[in-house]
């Protein structure tokens, strides 16, 4: 018996999620006992990528090298994921709580009739009975889930459990699970640019309508560069189209959990503060003291933007070159 996890990629390449997937499952495997298998879907991924899952605690991976799997399907993947676990005698199966994880886990689940947590952010606090902490109210609280069916399935939220290097040696092994026929078709594929996913940045840069304007852009997307950060907006901003709408976080748009989260000139409604409240650090900078920002930001900073914002970048700038 081995603890499951689907290792999801992008393009043939494992990023953070995934490898935080992996070291949650082998500290799952830690508590529960056997191994970690991990499911890989795809098309063409190289052998030394697989080979990277081993590093995290991985000791075996199952890879479906098949073309109908290039391109995500929720019921195919759902179905090849469920032979696996079987195949396995997986009793637990983990997921990142990500777009892909958040469409296929619910229908592994019903598959199996298997429990789910979706959003956890921690190992279970203990296995019997097994409990594990989970996000709640669109992430503005926690609650502790017990699960009682025989299959259990953790959906991890992203930048919830540290990656640890356990230098296990994975073995690849050819996985041909019967596919399901597929009952969605993509006609168009469009991915979000910039030099960090805002869905993987450790540190995100947000504006709202405090900027009067996309004009003003720039020196957000400078301080963006200087700490390696992704750029992100308010509702509002990507409304009147001063920014693309894949950059809105909020309850409406994405849900992010950064190390550091940076929100200038926005006052904090509360759809805003459900997508983004689970940052680790909150830093406002709004001109208005009032700002319901304040309240829940970590640090603050009243003053206008246009002139707080460019002593920052300066700040850290000579920082930088200082060390």
């Amino acid at each position: 018996m081995s603890v499951l996890v689907f290792a999801e990629n992008w393009d043939g390449k494992f990023k953070k999620p995934s490898f935080e997937a992996v070291t949650y499952a082998f500290e799952l495997a830690q508590k529960t006992g056997g191994g970690v298998t991990a499911v890989v879907l795809g098309n063409n991924i190289a052998d030394d990528e697989l080979k990277k899952l081993g590093e995290y605690g991985c000791s075996k991976v199952l890879y479906a090298n098949n073309p109908k799997l290039a391109t995500v399907s929720a019921s195919a993947y759902a179905a090849a994921i469920a032979e696996a676990a079987t195949k396995e005698g997986a009793k637990h199966i983990v997921f990142s709580h990500t777009y892909t994880g958040k469409s296929v886990a619910p229908r592994l689940a019903a598959r199996l009739k298997a429990g789910l947590v979706a959003g956890a952010v921690a190992l279970p606090a203990t296995t019997e009975p097994f409990v594990v902490k989970k996000k709640c109210f669109s992430g503005k609280g926690f609650t502790d889930v017990q699960v009682t069916s025989d299959i259990k399935i953790i959906a991890l939220a992203t930048n919830s459990h540290h990656i640890t290097s356990n230098n296990t040696s994975a073995a690849v092994e050819a996985f041909s699970p019967a596919i399901a026929d597929v009952d969605t078709t993509v006609n168009e594929v469009k991915k979000t640019s910039g030099k960090v996913v805002l869905t993987e940045a450790d540190i995100v840069v947000s504006a709202g309508r405090g900027m009067k304007g996309p004009e003003n852009w720039g020196m957000i997307e400078t301080l963006a560069d200087v700490l390696g950060a992704a750029t992100a907006c308010s509702k509002p901003v990507a409304d009147m189209g001063w920014r693309p709408h894949h950059e809105h976080v909020g309850q409406t748009g994405i849900t992010i959990s950064p190390n550091l989260y940076i929100a200038i000139g926005i006052s904090g409604a509360i759809q805003h503060l459900a997508g983004i409240s689970s940052s680790k650090i909150i830093v406002a900078i709004n001109s208005d003291k009032e700002a319901p920002f304040f309240k829940i930001a970590d640090y603050g900073i009243v003053g206008d933007a246009f002139q707080v914002v460019p002593k920052l970048t300066e700040a850290i700038k000579q920082i930088k070159a200082s060390h």
